[in-house]
């Protein structure tokens, strides 16, 4: 898969820097050992953060930041890494999915980039590009049905769009039965190295809990 950032995400955020990460998985629906990482770490938010301290994170700050330049209210529409943090800080349990689609969340809980996990054999063509969404585009949420994605970064493949830092695409979502994973993370913030370990960590928890030896990752900006 290739990956393209268009003129119109370098122009609001020359310093992206993003992975995509392809690897061969056997998924199940619940790993008891991953939830109790996903645990300790919402133990240890607690104790270190707090809703508003959450913010100026700045794997999060970055993000909001770009979605007030493309013309979203991040309070509104939250990136789901914070979306999922708060949820623990807030004494309140995750919503537990499958262990692809809840390793994916603790990858991004863990660094704060939000982060979007696909089922590689949905995908229409062998590109995604990084664009802005447009008015009225049409984008179904997973499990939230049709959501306006105006003024989101949103990936699209050659038949629309695909993952928004906010919420990925039902069309294209991880179920038991996917093989082939492709994640991408989303480093508004520039920091490469953190992105390329938040990737290494991903592949660290395919090994573990995905029957995976972790596949291979690119960067891209």
């Amino acid at each position: 898969m290739k990956v393209i950032v268009s003129n119109e995400i370098e122009q609001i955020c020359p310093e992206f820097v993003g992975a995509c990460l392809e690897a061969e998985v056997v998924n199940s629906p619940y790993n008891e050992a991953l939830w109790r990482e996903i645990n300790t770490q919402g133990e240890l938010f607690r104790k270190e953060l707090t809703t508003e301290s959450l913010k100026e994170q700045a794997s999060i700050s970055a993000t909001r930041r770009v979605y007030r330049a493309c013309g979203k209210d991040p309070s509104r529409y939250r990136p789901a890494s914070e979306a999922l943090i708060r949820r623990m800080l807030q004494g309140k349990e995750l919503y537990q999915r499958d262990t692809l689609v809840d390793l994916i969340n603790l990858a991004s809980i863990a660094y704060g980039y939000s982060i979007g996990g696909f089922d590689a054999d949905k995908f229409v063509g062998d590109t995604l590009t990084l664009g802005i969404g447009r008015e009225g585009e049409p984008y179904e949420g997973i499990g939230r049905g049709f959501i306006n994605i105006h003024g989101l970064p949103v990936y699209r493949d050659e038949q629309g769009g695909v993952g928004t830092p906010t919420s990925d695409n039902e069309r294209t979502k991880m179920t038991l039965g996917t093989r082939h994973l492709l994640v991408l993370i989303n480093g508004y913030d520039g920091n490469e190295q953190r992105v390329r370990d938040n990737a290494t960590y991903i592949q660290a928890l395919l090994q573990k809990y995905a029957q995976s030896d972790g596949g291979s990752f690119f960067i891209y900006k």
